[in-house]
């Protein structure tokens, strides 16, 4: 970045060489060595989708996730699907990090703003979900998965109308592999129709799709993450946002397993499918981040 004009190429080799820990520590010392911030440089010598990828890649975690998570309420509208995805997929700890990231960066609490941007019991849903209380433990009880499976169908199916807080209590509270199980008897046993289909029938809107999603990430989280990835660059145009979120966020988290499931759903590797859908050192970075084609 010395000079006139910035050579993008060792940016690229640096940053995409490094997991998140690595990039932080760099900012330090970046700031130690020459008296300024890493992150302004870059914004600064950078511009488009390369420089969006770069500053996500320079947040930590939580401040990722906040950050996209005020774009997606920021203005007029809402992109439900921005807080469905990163709420409902987070855990206890990530949802407190959030939490106090968006705080820290904002001046707002998560919860009022999310509050103020949602309605009627899509609302309930991210409430219960910013509570960060939902049961962790790796083990199953499947006496309780039998009776949540039973009480679902009693909320829902069974009964005229739909017992709304009953679903939002079990979806929100059970730990994933818990709620594993109890779908996996709902629709073995209990009603022989796929939990997807009963929460269409039962919910529609944004809550529908927030519980659907509970319900994929339950079943297969990678999978879950893999499609979104796929929709962000199906069809015409890419949403690089998504795109980059995803990106930035799994690298070096996850990309091996979600890689994995993108090949078996699309029976395409991820990295083929961001080299013909990007260019440039966009394109670039962004491969060398999922690991190539």
């Amino acid at each position: 970045m010395k000079g006139w004009g910035c050579n993008e190429g060792p940016i690229i080799d640096i940053l995409g060489d490094r997991t998140c820990a690595e990039r932080q520590k760099l900012r330090v010392t970046f700031k130690q060595m020459y008296g300024k911030d890493l992150f302004a440089e870059l914004k600064s010598e950078l511009g488009g989708c390369l420089e969006s990828l770069v500053k996500s890649l320079m947040r930590t975690k939580p401040e990722l996730q906040a950050y996209y998570l005020n774009k997606a309420m920021a203005g007029l509208g809402t992109d439900e699907s921005v807080l469905i995805e990163i709420l409902c997929s987070s855990d206890n700890e990530e949802i407190q990090a959030i939490k106090e990231s968006y705080k820290h960066q904002f001046g707002h609490e998560l919860e009022t703003v999310v509050k103020s941007e949602t309605s009627s019991y899509f609302k309930k849903l991210l409430v219960a979900i910013l509570n960060g209380a939902r049961d962790e433990s790796p083990r199953v009880d499947m006496a309780k998965a039998e009776k949540d499976a039973a009480y679902l169908k009693a909320a829902g199916e069974a009964k005229w109308g739909t017992d709304e807080d009953k679903f939002n209590y079990i979806f929100c509270s059970r730990s994933f592999p818990q709620l594993k199980a109890m779908i996996e008897i709902y629709e073995s046993k209990t009603s022989k129709r796929t939990m997807e289909a009963v929460i269409e029938s039962e919910f529609s809107g944004d809550v529908a799709r927030g519980l659907k999603a509970i319900v994929e990430i339950a079943k297969n989280k990678h999978r879950y993450i893999a499609k979104r990835l796929y929709k962000s660059m199906k069809g015409l145009g890419t949403n690089d946002n998504v795109l980059i979120r995803l990106v930035a966020y799994h690298a070096d988290v996850d990309m091996q397993e979600i890689k994995q499931e993108f090949q078996l759903v699309y029976d395409q590797s991820l990295g083929q499918f961001i080299y013909d859908d990007t260019s440039g050192n966009y394109r670039t970075l962004l491969l060398k981040l999922v690991g190539g084609k």
